[in-house]
């Protein structure tokens, strides 16, 4: 097993889960700003930004096996969080290939890829898999091909197919949800998977995003940033396990929001894939706790202006109204009001 990977880490019951210094540097931090109102914030998925979690196309950081094994833990339980409509086999094989490909090219000492025509051999050395298999016929691997790979990968996917001048919700693996449910949303249009966001819609973020991404080229692939708080370092807080999680709102006091609150910040990342025409749509999530944002300086300053100034209905729509005070106040006494750069990086190289 690499050693940079962290297996034992837990996201559930004792939540055994912890940011090294490299993790909380690296972390994706979403507020370019002291102020936040949504926006199609959308930019090209080019190697390389504020964070080196932008370096490859598919980030993969010391998370990555326990993650997976979280995620098997979940289809465990519900089979149904990976789901693909009929139509979107195509999509399925692109999904495949292009997770294969960008992680033996990106990580070559833990993937690699081999190809003899239709006969690739896939070695996923961290979670000890070896699979030769014939691409484009499903029965050569355990399950089907986007679930086979997206077991293997952090974060979300969807797959979103284009017609009728609209993208549809048609698959999904979705085990780490922000409360969202891929059962509720599948065959979705793109406005009615966006239906909740409140204030979005009046100001036309989502007209703007669906003309964009009706647009968007093979090849060219982008990314945004998306936010919301959690309590504990919990990845699945989906509304089929709310019983689970929801209480969990209650248990933050002044003494433990430091190390019970956790921003969670969703890289998602939009992809054209090549046979199908459908858009491959990643949702990697981040966590990092109240207390290890504090170790940043711009961050910490910035957290604290964001969230005192947060609009009311925001405030509710993360799910902060229990919560959202208590950390305002605990970060409070780390901001002297100084002017902050613009843009996320860290400006630290070292906590």
């Amino acid at each position: 097993m690499n050693t940079r990977f962290k297996p034992t880490e837990t996201f559930r019951r004792d939540f055994a889960f912890c940011n090294s210094d490299e993790a909380i540097l690296r972390f994706p931090f979403p507020f370019p700003e002291d102020a936040y109102m949504y926006s199609v914030n959308i930019e090209p998925h080019v190697r390389g930004g504020a964070t080196p979690a932008l370096d490859h196309l598919f980030d993969i950081d010391e998370h990555y096996v326990a993650e997976c094994r979280e995620r098997a833990l979940v289809l465990q339980e519900d089979p149904g969080r990976c789901k693909v409509l009929p139509h979107m086999m195509a999509a399925q094989w692109d999904t495949l290939e292009l997770i294969m490909e960008s992680f033996a090219r990106d990580y070559p000492q833990d993937f690699s890829l081999t190809k003899d025509g239709a006969r690739w051999t896939w070695e996923n050395r961290p979670l000890g898999l070896k699979q030769t298999f014939t691409f484009g016929d499903e029965a050569t691997l355990p399950c089907e091909p986007f679930e086979y790979i997206t077991r293997q990968a952090q974060g979300d996917f969807t797959l979103q197919d284009q017609r009728d001048d609209n993208l549809f919700v048609d698959g999904g693996m979705v085990t780490t949800q922000a409360d969202w449910s891929l059962e509720f949303n599948i065959g979705m249009t793109f406005h009615e998977w966006h239906g909740p966001v409140p204030l979005a819609h009046q100001i036309g973020v989502f007209d703007r995003a669906l003309k964009f991404l009706l647009r968007l080229q093979y090849g060219q692939p982008v990314r945004r940033l998306n936010w919301t708080m959690t309590i504990n370092p919990r990845l699945d807080t989906s509304p089929e396990n709310y019983p689970l999680w929801g209480p969990d709102r209650t248990t933050v006091t002044p003494q433990n929001v430091a190390d019970k609150v956790f921003l969670r910040v969703e890289l998602q990342t939009l992809f054209r894939l090549p046979r199908s025409n459908a858009i491959l749509f990643g949702i990697r999530c981040y966590l990092i706790s109240v207390g290890d944002i504090a170790k940043v300086d711009k961050w910490r300053k910035r957290l604290h202006r964001v969230l005192r100034d947060l609009r009311p209905e925001l405030e509710d729509y993360k799910g902060l109204t229990r919560f959202r005070k208590m950390v305002v106040d605990y970060l409070a006494p780390f901001d002297d009001g100084a002017a902050l750069s613009s843009g996320t990086h860290s400006e630290q190289a070292e906590l």
